[in-house]
């Protein structure tokens, strides 16, 4: 499976929020990265059908996802920001609901929600309305509905947002479990997020893609383009390291950026 992007223009008037960005995925897990206003938006909204690019197209193994029309959205699983949910729903109608939507059969439908509840372990409180569960767990009940259908393209948008640390290190580990026979995309401004769970990174500035390689790869070359007397005083080096030198901005994980 492939997803990818070719010469990718998004234009709003005069503002250009996305410069010819070209990339291409394959089975794994990747990180988007970068500050407010680099286009992580923009581009989620294109992948996910919700907006169209200016110039240039999207691919899926080779297909045009605009021209796919529903058969892109029945392999695509999204995941986004905001918790758009219905409160008086218990999660069980809730995800009865979405495999409608998506058009499973009754017995689909059941399997895949028993399925879905059980990987983000909200089996216990399925019978529960959506208004009594924690933030957490309406973050998990957002990736139920996204991997109801078993999608091949898993697309997340600030997955953690307004998780306690403990909560982002059980929703990484959900992540790796999920994604063993998808592409998964990641945009964050968590870098702990996917430092060590994706295969690759990307960094996105001001509407460019600046790079894309493995964390190790990125943090090597941030060592290797510091002078000597910083690689001297260098602590051994990490992905917020790479963050900070690439966008030059104070990094704190509590701010929602």
């Amino acid at each position: 499976m492939e997803l990818i992007i070719e010469s990718l223009r998004k234009n709003y008037g005069q503002k250009e929020a996305l410069k010819g960005v070209s990339f291409a995925l394959h089975q794994g897990v990747y990180g988007l990265l970068g500050p407010n206003g680099s286009g992580k938006s923009t581009l989620m909204n294109i992948l996910t059908g919700n907006l169209q690019g200016t110039s240039g197209k999207v691919l899926w193994n080779d297909q045009n996802i605009v021209q796919m029309g529903k058969d892109y959205r029945k392999i695509l699983g999204y995941v986004p920001q905001q918790q758009a949910l219905y409160p008086d729903f218990t999660g069980v109608r809730f995800l009865s609901y979405i495999a409608a939507l998506q058009g499973l059969t009754s017995r689909e439908a059941k399997e895949r929600i028993h399925y879905a509840l059980d990987v983000v372990e909200l089996s216990d409180v399925s019978g529960k309305k959506i208004r009594t569960y924690s933030g957490g767990m309406k973050q998990r009940l957002l990736i139920a509905q996204a991997i109801l259908a078993d999608p091949k393209l898993l697309i997340m948008d600030e997955p953690t947002a307004g998780l306690d640390p403990k909560q982002r290190a059980l929703m990484r580990n959900l992540i790796v479990e999920i994604a063993s026979d998808k592409i998964v995309l990641i945009a964050t401004h968590v870098v702990s997020d996917v430092e060590w769970i994706s295969k690759e990174i990307l960094l996105l500035k001001e509407g460019e893609l600046i790079r894309k390689g493995s964390r190790d790869c990125l943090v090597e070359e941030v060592k290797e383009n510091m002078d000597s007397v910083m690689k001297k005083d260098a602590k051994e080096l990490g992905l917020e390291d790479v963050y900070l030198y690439y966008f030059g901005e104070q990094y704190d994980e509590t701010d929602l950026l």
